[in-house]
């Protein structure tokens, strides 16, 4: 299984780059802020590596190295600011680099590779100065590929940068990351903005709260948070939802926290749990629930006459679900367990959850990496997954019961054609409808430059009564 479903985002404040030092014969005090920015740059290579050559996640990644670091505030600034900006342009970085090296960009050295595609970015996407971006990753460069780091940045400095002007999907993946093939298949579902649509998954989210409206008040909640200066706006697209932008800190430091008066969730997830229906006293199953946020609403939802199950076929993930349940003080039945091979075997579900895995793509605001980590073939292979979670989960329903697919991506084969099979492979199921943002539909399609949320697609069905 693969899982894409972090919750997490960072605002990176602007750096001023008009005191950025290079020399050694400086006074002490500036010659530290040297050192420093290298510590940075070091911080963020060690996690592009991870990220490229490890399939590592880059906010889990980013978060344990700078937890590691001991960096200032503005240096773990810079680190996050060259980490998600260079892993977010790395289609368009690789094709420039291309036009400099002597070999495939493929074949270059992966320790000299990453060096040079943190440098380029600093080059064409920061105001860090021309000679400092090219020294500093020569100085963090290993021994034996300075000379070829030097050479082909040098380079890139004197060169103009490429135009990312067009609109063919070549041009639309260079200006915001996506892959070509990526931005080929969302041309066929927005043709008449494909490149608003692209550049909406390169846009760096806002941190997103769900309210517990089982445990707090929103507008109390808004109230706290807004009191240590960070800016809160109400959620647009789902009601108990909460923005927040300037946040100096960690959600775990806002008020309220410890007493599990929110969780971290984007509002495209909270839409797709409410898309459910559950009211006090269901039977819920949510069988791909890892990390839990989904979970935990729809405990809320159904009360403590309900009962929740959530499955994960990952032990360690499954005990994020347990976790996420208890900080917030709701029971929640927590399983390990393959949904293609159900642990659960009655037919007695009133609502089922199949939050499926998937490319991810509708994640890459949070996880820039998903931008271009799904290869070509990555939909048809997960929609052969999904299909067969959505059967075994569909066989758990009640009759009249209600089942909501849902993906954190945009392909039509893990969207429409997986439901379209699922229609025509388990008869006993009907399309039923589902309130969205433009009225209530039977699918329903959630985009970053439309709704300010995650990229995220949702269908709903009913088991017949005679089911």
């Amino acid at each position: 299984f693969f899982f894409f479903k972090q919750k997490t985002a960072y605002e990176i404040p602007k750096r001023d780059w008009s005191s950025d030092v290079c020399s050694s014969d400086l006074p002490d005090r500036r010659r530290a802020a040297r050192v420093s920015g290298t510590s940075a740059r070091r911080v963020a290579l060690a996690v592009i590596r991870r990220v490229t050559e490890d399939d590592a996640y880059s906010n889990l990644a980013l978060r344990a190295a700078l937890d590691r670091s001991g960096l200032d505030g503005r240096d773990r600034a810079l680190a996050t600011e060259l980490t998600y900006g260079t892993l977010r342009r790395l289609v368009a970085l690789d094709e420039e680099l291309a036009t400099y090296l002597s070999r495939p960009v493929a074949s270059t050295p992966r320790a000299a590779l990453a060096v040079l595609r943190l440098g380029l970015q600093q080059l064409r996407s920061t105001r860090i100065p021309a000679h400092a971006a090219v020294s500093e990753s020569v100085a963090i460069s290993e021994p034996r590929y300075r000379g070829l780091v030097n050479a082909v940045l040098r380079r890139a400095s004197s060169s103009p940068a490429p135009s990312l002007a067009g609109d063919d999907d070549a041009s639309v993946a260079r200006r915001s990351g996506l892959a070509p093939w990526a931005v080929a298949e969302l041309r066929r579902l927005r043709p008449d903005d494909v490149a608003a649509a692209a550049m909406g998954f390169a846009e760096p989210a806002a941190l997103t709260l769900r309210v517990d409206r089982c445990r707090a008040d929103i507008d109390e909640v808004a109230d706290a948070i807004g009191g240590t200066g960070a800016r809160v706006e109400r959620g647009a697209l789902h009601a108990g939802s909460l923005v927040v932008r300037d946040l100096d800190g960690s959600p775990a430091t806002l008020p309220g926290y410890a007493e599990g008066w929110f969780a971290t969730q984007d509002q495209a997830s909270s839409l797709v749990a409410e898309a459910l229906e559950v009211h006090p006293g269901d039977r819920v199953a949510d069988v791909c629930a890892a990390p839990g946020g989904k979970a935990v609403l729809l405990a809320c939802g159904a009360g403590p006459d309900g009962l929740v199950v959530a499955g994960d076929v990952s032990p360690q993930r499954a005990r994020l679900v347990a976790a996420a349940a208890e900080r917030l003080g709701h029971v929640v039945r927590t399983i390990v367990a393959d949904a293609r091979r159900p642990a659960l075997r009655e037919t007695s579900f009133d609502r089922v959850l199949v939050d499926a895995p998937c490319s991810g793509i509708g994640s890459a605001r949070r996880r820039p990496e998903l931008l271009w980590r799904a290869d070509a073939d990555a939909p048809t292979r997960m929609a052969d997954l999904q299909l067969e979670i959505a059967r075994h989960a569909a066989a758990l329903l009640a009759p009249g019961g209600r089942l909501v697919y849902s993906v954190c991506t945009f392909p039509t084969a893990e969207t429409d054609a997986v439901c379209d099979v699922l229609l025509e492979t388990a008869p006993f199921l009907e399309p039923a409808a589902v309130a969205g943002p433009d009225g209530a539909a039977e699918r329903i399609r959630l985009w970053p430059h439309l709704h300010g949320c995650d990229a995220m697609f949702l269908a709903a069905f009913r088991r017949r009564a005679d089911g």
